[in-house]
């Protein structure tokens, strides 16, 4: 059901300054996700070894995720994001004077993409499971919404504003952006009111606490299937700062500006899209399945564009299908689990989506660099199709059978 466009989530005091830090941080996140993705390429030219930086990024997720979960479960949530946030502030800075003193080089830079995937190993988690303590549940769906806006309208200005710095400025100035914007984060963080936080249940130490959330997940269908329908998507289709780089620098001959710009079309599309979910009441599993075939056949499409204008009207399209799949995945995840479980599913939650990249980044960009750049991108639009097609009948008997009895993940 579709009602007005609103944004209930914000009348919430706690979340409403989460919102504002998440928003300003995530902007400096995408101004560095560009200039890393050309800083690369000036050292190498090479798409696989883009694919192999990004991939070592992640690796600690795809790894460790369930133990950063766990982490999360255990401790103050809010504590874990300021210390976590700190520590990123001071690795962009790090970036961000090695690339001013022109000292900087492969190893650096694939030591310094690990020391941020060990950050966000932590990070990620945490920062899921303290938004349902932030907001009544009534309000959860529009606020884990709201936050995918955050992302991508934090993406439309962002990578745009990215693009043309680095273009312009140098890449240097975009990590020190990002680094003085983890501040927003860090501040928003200490201005809550820590009353007003929902209380979780804490989990004491005890052996086997990862292998029970493996198995509260594995026996959940309605946890399972859309975590299989995401780590799917998010291996080959999520790897857009592996893909459209190449895409932008090898078929359109364009530079870092042009791929700002075909970020900003897809925040673009994403902003709409969020505002057109958060909107909504209800949820039924099959939607994610809609959401993920049309977010695959706009990839694929962008994937045959003819030129480059065309790329970035149907890139609006690839961020309004993004948005879609992603908040309704997390959505589903952050409504079924229970409290005591949720960070652990949360982190499976970025295994699948997130940690799954040190798999696909490497296979996307050696696709891109072997066979061209199209084919980097089409095989994630055809796997993210082939995936919602294969999963619908089963979400929409889980849908049938949730019409009689509770939820079954909850």
């Amino acid at each position: 059901m579709l009602n007005t466009l609103r944004f209930d989530a914000l009348r919430t005091r706690n979340y409403r300054r989460f919102f504002l830090g998440q928003t300003v941080s995530v902007c400096g996140n995408w101004m560095e996700s560009v200039a890393q993705s050309f800083l690369v390429l000036q050292l190498t030219g090479s798409g696989t070894q883009l694919g192999l930086v990004t991939a070592v990024r992640f690796g600690p997720m795809f790894l460790f995720a369930p133990w950063g979960g766990l982490l999360a479960d255990r401790l103050d949530r809010r504590r874990v994001l300021m210390v976590t946030q700190t520590i990123a502030a001071l690795i962009s800075l790090t970036f961000t004077v090695l690339i001013a003193t022109h000292t900087i080089s492969m190893p650096l830079v694939y030591l310094l993409a690990l020391c941020f995937g060990c950050v966000n190993l932590f990070d990620n988690p945490a920062r899921e499971s303290l938004v349902p303590d932030l907001v009544p549940q009534p309000l959860l769906v529009n606020a884990v919404t709201l936050n995918s806006v955050t992302v991508h309208g934090a993406r439309l200005f962002g990578a745009a504003f990215g693009g043309v710095i680095a273009a312009a400025l140098g890449l240097a100035l975009c990590f020190g952006l990002n680094a003085v914007s983890f501040a927003a984060v860090v501040l928003s963080l200490l201005l809550m009111d820590s009353g007003a936080i929902a209380q979780h249940p804490r989990q004491d130490r005890r052996p086997g606490q990862v292998r029970e959330g493996l198995r509260y997940v594995a026996r959940s269908a309605d946890l399972l299937l859309p975590i299989v329908m995401i780590a799917v998507a998010g291996a080959l289709a999520w790897e857009f700062p592996v893909s459209l780089p190449l895409l932008a620098q090898h078929t359109f001959h364009g530079n870092a500006a042009t791929y700002g710009t075909m970020t900003a079309a897809m925040g673009l599309g994403g902003v709409a899209g969020g505002l057109v979910t958060a909107s909504r009441t209800g949820q039924r599993l099959t939607t994610l399945a809609v959401a993920g075939i049309g977010w695959g056949a706009a990839i694929s499409a962008t994937a045959l564009a003819p030129n480059i204008v065309v790329a970035y009207g149907i890139l609006v399209l690839v961020g309004y299908g993004g948005i879609a799949f992603s908040s309704l995945a997390k959505t589903t995840l952050q409504l079924r689990a229970v409290p005591a479980m949720r960070g652990r599913v949360m982190a499976l939650w970025a295994l699948a989506w997130l940690g799954s990249t040190p798999i696909g980044g490497p296979v996307v960009g050696a696709v891109g660099e072997h066979y061209g750049a199209r084919w980097g991108l089409l095989i994630g639009g055809i796997a993210t199709l082939a995936i919602s097609l294969a999963a619908w009948p089963k979400l929409r008997a889980l849908d049938r059978r949730s019409d009689n009895q509770e939820p079954p993940g909850t």
